[in-house]
């Protein structure tokens, strides 16, 4: 029995997790070449409580149920999760209204804690909220996350019990036979296979065709985002949102894990054939700063130090596209718009089961259900530092300053994957701090060029097209 799992973001790999625990032979397949580089890198990284989504939908289905999942799946892949809360900010008659179908939708789904605070309440938790602000409805189980690192740390773990991995590899086909899926054709080769699990992000309107399916009907929408310097982190505790409008959450204030803040999204819908169309405007810098400062008046002066914007697929139906299609074998997980990062670990554990079920999969007699990941030398102590020194000096080596990433984390990243520049620093954070990379970069591509044995020329940023290096300046 062959499973294929097209896409190796945070749903796809989640779900190749889940279907390692069964006997079969689980293929992870991305275009991209790395793990977690399409709409996984792009986001907010919050796991949301589940309110923001209309009762009896998959949205608010798998959200709930997700969250509650979190905290276990942070324990046995070892990846950041933090629980915030979050307040959702009312300012006017109109907005205090819809908190309270906020509150009312959230009980319905199954979200706990939830309540709605006075201004006094709202301000003694979050001081730096504006003055203005009327009340707030907090949602204690929101949680903030990388969701970058949730897929390679399941990805990992999948292929720890057995998953193949197949980055750099673009489906361009899915072979099916009187009604049954058979094989997926790739840019490299043909795989057979009995199951195909759709999670292709933007690019799962496409690849459900090849099965023959008119559905999702994705249409790409641009989220822009401002990365503040770490110093705004003193005004912010929680998850901020705007009350919320027909078309988005809002523009929204995030603390990050590693101690960053984030603002943004701005949400404007893209030509259905844009699904690279990630580049930043003035405009939408200009919309996310207007939105941030209304809710926290302190960030109108904090410096930012990155600016980026991702895609997130929107379905006609606005609810996720999940489960067995006419077409035997062939599973979607597509249309995964927010909350999908919440949702994934749900989904994904329904999925395999689904598929277990169907297939009459048997569950292996040992999974490896934990994950190590690469030790963090910033977040030691200096005792445990020294003891990770003793073993591997090269730990012992800064190579980012802003982040205090040494040489041995790097090394480590390199050796679970990472052949890019970007595939160290979304493994490390090397690159994610201050100076975005400008004073480590020449350092992160000398450790590349030579535990790969490559030259610099050969090294990229991202993989094709993107070298660092154009020639040497002298032999």
């Amino acid at each position: 029995m062959r499973v294929a799992v097209v896409g190796a973001g945070i749903v796809g790999s989640l779900i190749a997790r889940e279907l390692a625990r069964y006997e079969a032979d689980v293929l992870l397949v991305e275009r991209e070449p790395d793990v977690g580089w399409g709409i996984t890198k792009a986001n907010s990284g919050i796991v949301h409580a589940g309110f923001h989504d209309p009762p009896g939908t998959a949205l608010a289905r798998f959200c709930a149920l997700g969250n509650a999942l979190f905290e276990q799946l942070a324990l046995e892949l070892d990846f950041a999760f933090h629980r915030c809360g979050a307040w959702v900010l009312a300012f006017t008659p109109d907005e205090r209204r819809v908190l309270d179908g906020l509150l009312n939708q959230g009980m319905e789904n199954g979200v706990p804690g939830l309540t709605i605070c006075p201004p006094d309440d709202v301000l003694s938790e979050q001081p730096y909220v504006t003055p203005d602000v009327a009340a707030g409805l907090w949602a204690p189980t929101v949680g903030i996350t990388e969701p970058w690192a949730v897929a390679l740390a399941a990805a990992e773990n999948a292929r720890e019990n057995g998953a193949d991995w197949h980055v750099g590899e673009a489906v361009t086909g899915i072979a099916v036979r009187t009604g049954r899926v058979q094989a997926v054709v790739t840019d490299r080769g043909r795989y057979a296979a009995d199951v195909v699990v759709n999670a292709a992000g933007l690019w799962a309107d496409r690849i459900a065709a090849m099965a023959g399916l008119s559905e999702p009907r994705l249409a790409p929408r641009r989220g822009e985002y401002i990365l503040l310097d770490a110093s705004a982190r003193a005004f912010v505790r929680s998850v901020l949102f705007p009350t919320p409008n027909p078309h988005s959450k809002g523009i929204l204030v995030v603390p990050t894990v590693d101690g960053g803040v984030l603002l943004g999204p701005t949400a404007e819908d893209v030509s259905l054939d844009a699904k690279r169309a990630t580049e930043t405007t003035a405009h939408g810098m200009a919309v996310v700063r207007a939105g941030a400062t209304r809710l926290v008046p302190a960030l109108a002066r904090m410096p930012a130090i990155h600016a980026f914007a991702g895609l997130r697929p929107e379905s006609s139906g606005r609810d996720f596209v999940v489960g067995p299609t006419p077409v035997r074998g062939f599973y979607q997980a597509a249309a995964m718009r927010s909350p999908g990062i919440t949702a994934a670990p749900a989904l994904a554990r329904w999925l395999a089961e689904s598929i277990s079920a169907e297939f009459s999969l048997q569950p292996k007699s040992r999974f490896i259900s934990a994950r190590k990941g690469i030790p963090r030398t910033a977040d030691l102590s200096a005792h445990e530092w020294d003891a990770l020194i003793e073993r591997d000096p090269h730990y012992g080596q800064i190579a980012c300053p802003c982040n205090g990433v040494t040489e041995g984390e790097i090394m480590e990243a390199i050796r679970r994957g990472a052949t890019t520049v970007d595939g160290v620093k979304f493994r490390t954070r090397a690159g994610f701090g201050r100076c975005q990379g400008g004073s480590c970069a020449d350092r992160v591509l000398a450790i590349l060029t030579r535990e790969l044995c490559v030259s610099p020329e050969e090294v990229t940023l991202r993989g094709p097209g993107s070298a660092l290096v154009a020639d040497r300046v002298r032999p």
